[in-house]
């Protein structure tokens, strides 16, 4: 009976053919086991360990990516600290009137995972109060493997990049859009991570624009966050998720005030 059963698992798992390219990296659904990713592209389990730098004791998490070929690099130590900046490194225009002052504010530095695999060192600006909250969610991110498009510095970490909008960022003097109240970004209390992946969805406006392919929020496809997934990475650290609010979806978005 138990030999039965084990058969028809293995029928109805399924298997990317031999011929058929491997891709990069495999996104974590939810139910993957290094064992069924391995048998689905044809490897070795001991070799998804290897080159992703897994233990007997790793937790496969949803969003996550397993390198389905070695890595050109070890993996990176988890690292971070913070800085104070000035005004002209905030706002542009250190006389720019903005709600609140640059001695509130911190660049925090973060090793992040980008979606070719390779690791950077990366930063945002967010208020000095979500600092340590901050470096805790980013920790766990990467700890997981969930992939980031790009942080600054882009003059080092993606020196080709035109589009600005994708960046994985935090405080920005800004307004809401449409409204001449602050945003959150405004006071260094919200992040955006990898916006094209997990836009902002109200009626038919989608920001940030050419994000049409992902608004169907059923793949599992890199960079993008789910329920469960990479959002666990901020909710259990304080912060709420735009993904679950009802008048508007906003997938990118973390704040600590739920606004």
């Amino acid at each position: 009976m138990l030999k039965r059963l084990l058969a028809a698992l293995l029928l109805c798992m399924p298997v990317v053919p031999a011929h058929a390219a491997t891709p990069a990296a495999h996104i974590i659904e939810p139910g993957d086991t290094l064992w069924a990713i391995a048998r689905r592209y044809h490897l070795e389990v001991d070799e998804l360990q290897q080159w992703n730098g897994f233990t007997s004791d790793t937790v496969l998490r949803p969003d996550g990516a397993v390198r389905l070929s070695p890595a050109e690099q070890t993996w990176p130590d988890w690292s971070t600290w913070s800085e104070t900046i000035t005004a002209a490194e905030a706002n542009g225009d250190p006389t720019k009137a903005c709600p609140v002052p640059v001695l509130s504010l911190r660049r925090v530095w973060v090793k992040y995972l980008d979606f070719n695999g390779v690791v950077h060192d990366g930063s945002l600006i967010v208020n000095r109060s979500i600092v340590p909250a901050t470096k805790r969610a980013f920790a766990l991110l990467y700890q997981w493997r969930f992939p980031i498009m790009v942080m600054e510095p882009v003059s080092r970490n993606m020196p080709e990049l035109t589009d600005r909008t994708v960046l994985t960022s935090g405080y920005e003097c800004r307004t809401v859009a449409g409204t001449t109240k602050w945003s959150q970004h405004a006071y260094g209390l919200a992040i955006d991570v990898n916006p094209r992946q997990n836009p902002m969805i109200k009626g038919d406006y989608l920001d940030p624009p050419h994000s049409e392919p992902w608004i169907p929020r059923a793949p599992y496809r890199t960079g993008m966050i789910h329920g469960s997934g990479a959002e666990l990475a901020f909710t259990t650290n304080g912060f709420s998720w735009g993904g679950r609010w009802q008048s508007l979806k906003d997938y990118m978005h973390f704040s600590p005030n739920n606004l």
